[in-house]
């Protein structure tokens, strides 16, 4: 994800005290011959407030498997951005 930029560089999540955030949850619909099938889709930014921050995205039939999905997603890529600083006082 981040190999394109060069001022970010990888990141292992091991040994920071990381802070997650949803950023927003949709609902989607497909539908079907039977009908309309609900689904959800979250996305959260994941960091440490110092740079450090990776971002993802999940997909559920329901709100929490979806943010769960998301979380373990964004902590799957890391990167450190020097220009990026995260206020975490909410």
């Amino acid at each position: 994800m981040y190999h394109k930029y060069k001022n970010v560089e990888r990141v292992k999540p091991s040994g920071l005290e990381l802070v997650d955030r949803l950023v927003g949850v949709q609902r989607v619909t497909k539908v079907t011959k039977g009908g309309r099938a609900f689904g959800f889709s979250a996305i959260v930014v994941v960091g440490d407030g110092n740079g450090v921050v990776g971002h993802g995205l999940g997909k559920s039939k329901d709100v929490a498997s979806a943010i769960a999905k998301a979380i373990e997603d964004a902590k799957k890529e890391f990167g450190k951005n020097s220009n990026f600083k995260w206020n975490c006082t909410s």
